[in-house]
């Protein structure tokens, strides 16, 4: 795409330490002096913060699964426009607490069988992947936990219960089996500063390649 920045996601189920991780991911990069664009799905641009209020508020029945696709895609599009392609293109490092792998699992997998309908419309809108992605994985009761004790107001689908965080978890190892060379899984279960430690080191063993 002729630019010389890096893209990487984290991704995980509800609780398990993604927005902390790509903090501090942020913090040792910038620390060796490069310019790093930390943001967040849904978000990350101004018209993609107000699809993430329509997306994470209200009841768990609020949207149905194929219109959580489209609300998703729509956010996904505009945050690539204004925020990461351009970074992107003047060498930053962009770091994002979600992509379109949650969309993938979460709708495509999770929610219902809908992962070819995710991967068309992905391939027809966004047409790009982080070029890493890191997958926080931990045992979901403490994910849950965790994150409902956050008390966030963005919990629609933490209120989706524990079967649905145990599903979307095989669904991140499944996709992680998928692509092998992009997504790496992190054991979450350690403590923060342990976690970070391995992600600072493989961003920055592909910054180095």
């Amino acid at each position: 795409m002729g630019r010389d920045g890096l893209f990487v996601s984290f991704e995980g189920i509800d609780g398990s330490g993604k927005s902390t991780q790509a903090r501090l991911l942020t913090e040792a990069l910038r620390a060796t002096g490069r310019e790093v664009v930390l943001t967040r799905e849904p978000g990350g641009s101004p018209g993609a913060e107000e699809i993430r209020r329509l997306l994470l508020t209200g009841g768990p029945d609020r949207w149905s699964p194929e219109t959580e696709i489209l609300l998703f895609t729509a956010a996904r599009r505009d945050h690539l426009e204004r925020t990461i392609r351009p970074a992107l293109a003047r060498g930053a490092v962009v770091i994002t607490d979600r992509f379109a792998d949650s969309t993938r699992v979460y709708q495509g997998a999770a929610r219902a069988d809908l992962r070819a309908t995710v991967d068309r419309l992905h391939a027809l809108m966004i047409g790009q992947d982080p070029d890493l992605t890191l997958v926080i994985d931990m045992d979901p009761r403490r994910a849950l936990a965790r994150g409902l004790a956050r008390r966030s107001g963005e919990d629609r689908f933490e209120d989706m219960g524990l079967a649905f965080q145990e599903r979307l978890r095989t669904g991140y190892a499944a996709l992680a089996a998928e692509d092998p060379d992009r997504i790496r899984i992190l054991d979450g279960d350690r403590p923060p500063e342990a976690i970070a430690r391995e992600a600072t080191a493989l961003v920055l063993a592909r910054l180095s390649d």
